[in-house]
């Protein structure tokens, strides 16, 4: 793994000016251009067959090893979000209202960098190493089922992924087997009352005033439908009745997410939200419309692939903890991929307040210590060389 390590760190220069300029021109979901003809080309730069459009807009390259063997496939994501940029960076995003707030950027850097150096040691790989580099993780449907669809995943072996995470400091690694993110659900309720005027209540249907009530009903779930053992999580985002303050509202508009780890309780959930509309509209004699959207599954990690993951981690240069983390609630399209193939997700620690990088993901203050990128592209990089060697023993 020496070589490995020490072609990252010839790289890490260059990772870090991709990564800064992908950032200063950040493309929306299912709006990316540039940048999926920025990964293609430094692909094809490097020798790697290359597949563009796949899925829409998504990018697969293959490094051959010398000789025949297992196949591996790395992931990242590319795409950006709708946020004005707020930090004083010299790379600030340059697209207003449009800005890398996720880490998607580092992602890339980190695996194109893993490629370059790769590339420098395809002559001692007996197997092959898939990039998929994958657009529009952040909008439902996603990217990842469209490309799978589009074979990205044919005759893949193994995938493993990683998310640049501003919660844990540099250095250090998460993991979890089994559950590590959620699946994120999406709902909206239109209730249909009548309005009339604010001094005249009793002749109208109130949706303001039975949308409140629908909002505290749906907390019952959760408290009182899910196992206290289980994790949930409902939650109404937006409410909107707008009208003047002496008009009551026809209609109001309620949405929100469910996010579970539980398929049977993400089913539930959706049955119970639906059974407490019904209650609440017929006490209230208005009609309503309901939709419930799922969106991505929960990414599942499968154990033995996750420690294996880890304890090449933990033998890895500028790692400085590798921990068990609790299973997060945010969703991730890398569930689709573990659904199809045997693989390992895990997050890697960017935080340094020193630096300013200790906003949440999704802030406009949002930044990394891009350190962490030299330190996915080892774990990543260490990880696909040493299961490349396992199977080709097995075989042997």
């Amino acid at each position: 793994m020496e070589k490995l390590y020490q072609l990252l760190d010839e790289v890490f220069d260059e990772m870090i000016a991709i990564r800064r300029y992908l950032h200063e021109y950040p493309e929306l979901s299912f709006q990316e251009v540039e940048t999926p003809k920025y990964i293609a080309e430094y692909h094809k730069k490097l020798g790697n067959e290359v597949r563009t459009g796949v899925g829409g807009r998504g990018v697969v390259a293959t490094l051959r090893g010398s000789k025949p063997g297992k196949t591996v496939a790395l992931r990242a994501d590319f795409d950006a979000l709708p946020i004005q940029e707020e930090t004083d960076v010299p790379y600030k995003s340059k697209v207003d209202g449009v800005m890398h707030a996720c880490g998607h950027d580092s992602h890339t850097a980190t695996l194109l960098g893993l490629a370059k150096a790769l590339s420098e040691m395809k002559d001692g790989i007996a197997g092959n190493v898939v990039f998929i580099h994958q657009h529009a993780e952040e909008v439902l449907p996603g990217g990842a089922i469209a490309m799978i669809e589009d074979g990205c995943l044919e005759r893949v072996d193994v995938i493993f992924g990683q998310h640049i995470w501003s919660n844990a400091p540099v250095g250090t690694v998460e993991y979890r087997p089994g559950p590590i993110m959620a699946a994120a659900d999406f709902f909206k309720i239109k209730i249909q009352g009548k309005g009339g005027h604010g001094a005249q209540p009793h002749q109208t249907k109130d949706s303001v005033v039975i949308g409140s009530q629908l909002v505290g009903n749906l907390q019952q779930i959760v408290s009182r439908r899910v196992d206290p053992l289980d994790t949930a999580v409902l939650s109404i985002g937006s409410f909107v009745a707008k009208n003047a303050p002496n008009v009551i509202a026809d209609t109001a508009v309620l949405s929100g997410t469910v996010r579970t780890f539980r398929e049977s309780t993400r089913e539930s959930i959706a049955q119970e939200i639906e059974r407490i509309i019904v209650g609440t509209c017929v006490a209230g004699d208005v009609e309503y419309t309901y939709a419930y959207e799922k969106g991505y599954p929960a990414a599942d990690n499968p154990k033995e692939e996750i420690e294996f993951v880890m304890d090449i981690a933990r033998t890895v240069p500028g790692v400085t903890a590798v921990n068990e983390c609790e299973p997060q609630m945010g969703g991730e399209d890398f569930a689709y991929y573990l659904q199809h193939v045997k693989g390992a997700f895990f997050f890697t620690g960017a935080q340094n307040p020193e630096l300013g990088a200790s906003y949440p993901h999704h802030h406009p203050k949002f930044n990394i210590d891009e350190r962490g990128m030299l330190v996915a592209a080892k774990v990543l990089g260490a990880a696909t060389l040493a299961y490349l060697k396992k199977e080709m023993k097995s075989v042997i």
